[in-house]
């Protein structure tokens, strides 16, 4: 048996704003060749960067926990192997992480960022702490090495807070001149 549709399509104009047929010819955005396949137009803005040797993917929030995550973890596997499980060089690695998980969280999950660090943190310690005699050992490993570890999780999570409050304000600002 065949339902009828109860709301309207999605396809008729918002709110606020004009339908594009009764917008003046200037305002009306018309791509021009080469437009598809990222050619940029003569006199047209070049997109912001933040260098040529960084890409500038844009995570969601569960993206960018899944991305913190499993490199913490894949570089405690990696520090287990060739360092024999230094806690220093851990710490070291998880600042870097934290740096690229705040600079390429999209802006709406912004505030997910320093959440997700220590986190990480926490996941990606546990093929390094040193526990032994199973499951509690391990565990009591765990819980020092993040008792002792302390100054890089803080570090890093503030070096992540601190880019996140800056591409948020640098966000409204440009949301509050578009208006």
């Amino acid at each position: 048996m065949e339902q009828r549709r109860t709301r309207p399509p999605n396809g008729g104009p918002r709110r606020g704003k004009q339908p594009p047929a009764q917008l003046p010819p200037q305002a009306r955005h018309r791509p021009g060749p080469g437009a598809d396949r990222g050619v940029r137009q003569p006199g047209a803005a070049r997109p912001a960067s933040p260098g040529p040797w960084l890409p500038s993917p844009r995570l969601t929030g569960l993206g960018s926990g899944l991305f913190c995550l499993v490199v913490m973890f894949l570089l405690g596997c990696l520090d287990h192997l060739l360092f024999g499980a230094s806690m220093t060089v851990y710490g070291v690695l998880f600042v870097p992480v934290c740096v690229l998980t705040a600079l390429w969280v999209r802006g709406g999950d912004l505030l997910t960022a320093p959440v997700v660090v220590p986190i990480a943190f926490a996941v990606g310690l546990l093929p390094v702490a040193d526990g032994k005699g199973g499951l509690l050992g391990r565990l009591m490993g765990l819980f020092t090495g993040l008792a002792t570890q302390a100054g890089w999780l803080y570090g890093g999570t503030l070096v992540a807070g601190v880019i996140v409050l800056v591409r948020r304000v640098r966000w409204v600002r440009r949301r509050r001149r578009r208006i």
